[in-house]
């Protein structure tokens, strides 16, 4: 995932050029899925139902949790600069503007590279970021164990690019395997887990290799043809699924593997056999979802669009990672959304079906910036009021008319969310809700005052009473909660 180095969101769609070097045709196939670090999705009407019942039912409690909070985190946190995409060569047009570095390519990569030597995240408090998550409504957490330039967040005996290594400096800290720390934390506050993980990994010399046609010029892709180099690609197939093993057999229990990097895949030549390795966690891990985003296929068990929302709802299973600043990465002086703008985003999404996952780059030091901070505990004090009309609903037609936005639970209730983008909005005392079913009640779902109402062609027509209009802001939303028949 990325934003360029000014914090500006990346469009998706179309392809990336490559100077310098051809890319095969299953290359350039691959390069249509990303544009600038940003994934595309796949279509629903590709999505395959997995047939496991544990599996189904494990969805079925994705579709109630709503929102995550996605954190992307690692040694890259101490410059403020994208995550990983700036050792792509073919990627360095977009990835490596913002910083005079004053060498060549190679010397950079050694630096970024080298960025481990130095982090020392010594006001890390796993327990503080889990208070905060459940403070704000967090129902999971998508965590980057590893990103694409291959630097392990957790105890990896298969990698010694790692946070517990001798050569980083937090390796002596009591919470230096910041995944098992951080899992248990937010576990303890009742927040499900998904541990993202990069099938890429620029780090690992049976991916990257100076030793092929490339030289030194390398892509997101590997270093060769992995069919002309079985033996090679076959190292690196072992070595992920036993890191993917590893977190899945020592760090407690997993709900979700969230994978990146969607270019590792069948399709391009760059078969990692994800399912086996899966279908073997699910013998301890039953039910635990896969996230093999932008593949497809029956290991893609959500959809995951990249910094946008679709314009309807999917009918199927996804989730929306959206930055809560403009980076994916920590950047210096970023600016965040407010409470307002991720309440009406949240609920945009889940009036579609989705998941909100919001992610949130920790400073090198180890905290989180302030201005994330504030906006949680936003989120939280409205959902702390009116999170009965986001969790465990599920869509509900028209979905969304003008600022109304629809949700339903079971067969009796349904919620009708008015969303106010700005202070100054006008808050009018009479709302027509154009919803068609019989309703018998419709309460205010903050303070339960019933609501007097009247039905025409039109809708339902509601009265609202204690408008003050003037001086007052407006409010994030109002909700009703309508009462079926």
């Amino acid at each position: 995932m990325a934003n360029d180095e000014l914090g500006r969101q990346l469009p998706l769609g179309g392809t990336d050029t490559v100077e310098g070097e051809g890319l095969t045709a299953a290359e350039e196939a691959t390069e249509a899925r990303i544009e600038q670090g940003v994934h595309n999705y796949s279509a629903a009407e590709d999505y395959v139902w997995p047939t496991d019942p544990e599996v189904r039912k494990k969805l079925e409690w994705f579709q109630d949790q709503k929102l995550a909070l996605m954190m992307h985190w690692g040694p890259y946190a101490q410059l403020g600069v994208v995550e990983s995409w700036a050792l792509s060569d073919a990627d360095a047009d977009w990835s490596r503007t913002g910083i005079d570095w004053g060498v060549n390519a190679q010397e950079f990569k050694q630096q970024y590279f080298g960025l481990n030597k130095t982090f020392n995240p010594v006001r890390f408090q796993p327990e503080q970021w889990a208070e905060l998550a459940a403070e704000a409504g967090i129902r999971y957490l998508v965590f980057t164990t590893k990103h694409h330039d291959g630097f392990c967040m957790w105890d990896s005996a298969y990698s010694d690019y790692k946070i517990t290594a001798e050569d980083c400096p937090y390796h002596t800290n009591r919470y230096a395997d910041i995944c098992g720390h951080l899992f248990e934390a937010f576990r303890k506050k009742g927040i499900g887990i998904a541990a993202y993980f990069s099938k890429a990994d620029w780090h690992n010399e049976h991916y990257w290799s100076s030793n092929y046609q490339r030289g030194d010029y390398m892509w997101r892709g590997p270093a060769y043809v992995p069919e002309e180099h079985p033996e090679e690609w076959e190292k690196f197939v072992q070595f992920t699924h036993n890191q993917i093993k590893e977190l899945a057999s020592q760090y407690g229990k997993l709900d979700i593997m969230w994978f990146d990097a969607g270019w590792v895949c069948e399709e391009s030549g760059q078969d990692i056999r994800l399912g086996e390795v899966i279908d073997q966690v699910r013998t301890w891990q039953p039910g635990m979802l896969c996230a093999d985003r932008t593949v497809g296929g029956p290991y893609e068990n959500y959809i995951t669009p990249e910094q946008c929302v679709p314009e309807e709802p999917l009918g199927v299973p996804w989730e929306s990672c959206i930055t809560l600043g403009t980076s994916f990465s920590f950047a210096y002086e970023d600016t965040y959304k407010s409470p307002r703008e991720v309440v009406c985003l949240l609920v945009d999404i889940v009036a579609k079906g989705g998941n909100l996952a919001i992610n949130v780059g920790p400073q090198p030091d180890g905290r989180l910036p302030r201005g994330a901070v504030t906006a949680l505990r936003g989120l939280g004090e409205w959902l702390a009021v009116y999170g009965e009309a986001i969790y465990g609903t599920r869509v509900c037609a028209p979905y969304k008319a003008g600022n109304l936005a629809f949700t339903r639970k079971g067969e009796k209730a349904v919620y009708v969310l008015e969303l106010f983008d700005r202070e100054t909005d006008h808050v009018p005392a009479v709302v027509t809700i154009p919803y068609p079913g019989a309703v018998r009640r419709i309460t205010l779902l903050d303070t339960g005052e019933e609501l007097a109402f009247a039905v025409d062609e039109a809708g339902i027509t509601v009265n609202v009473p204690g408008v003050q209009q003037g001086s007052a802001p407006a409010p994030i939303a109002r909700v009703y909660k309508l009462e079926t028949e």
